[in-house]
């Protein structure tokens, strides 16, 4: 059995979505796509099938670890958060996650525009004078 058989058989028994999956890997600051994660979930002869390594296995398991039971300071009931889960998918609404607290962005000044000025149209085809038959001056 693969690393991408356990990730999908998880994945399947915990009814998770790829954004909940990107988020429980964020919890153990490990950082990656929903595309690759999709690359994980493929059939094995897809040309953009990826395998799963044991690095974004083992975090994915720390990751499920702190989702489910929280940590020391903020412990959690992981019946409960799988029942949230139960009921996001029904309602399709995601489920309350921990939202990440946004720093206040400093006031940028708009950047002053400066006045258009047309450039000179010079001409496309210059003139052009055929020497092509008779010289019809005679």
């Amino acid at each position: 059995m693969t690393n991408n058989d356990i990730f999908k058989k998880l994945r399947v028994a915990l009814q998770l979505r790829d954004d909940q999956i990107v988020e429980i890997l964020e919890l153990v600051d490990f950082r990656i796509s929903k595309g690759e994660i999709g690359n994980f979930f493929r059939n094995a002869d897809h040309p953009k099938y990826m395998e799963c390594g044991d690095q974004v296995l083992r975090n994915f398991l720390n990751g499920l670890v702190i989702h489910l039971r929280g940590t020391k300071e903020e412990p959690k009931n992981p019946m409960e958060v799988l029942g949230q889960n139960k009921e996001a998918l029904k309602t399709g609404v995601k489920p309350a996650a921990k939202t990440p607290v946004n720093k206040p962005k400093a006031p940028q000044k708009p950047a002053a525009k400066k006045p258009f000025k047309p450039k000179k149209q010079e001409p496309i085809v210059e003139k052009i004078r055929y020497k092509n038959g008779k010289n019809k001056n005679s």
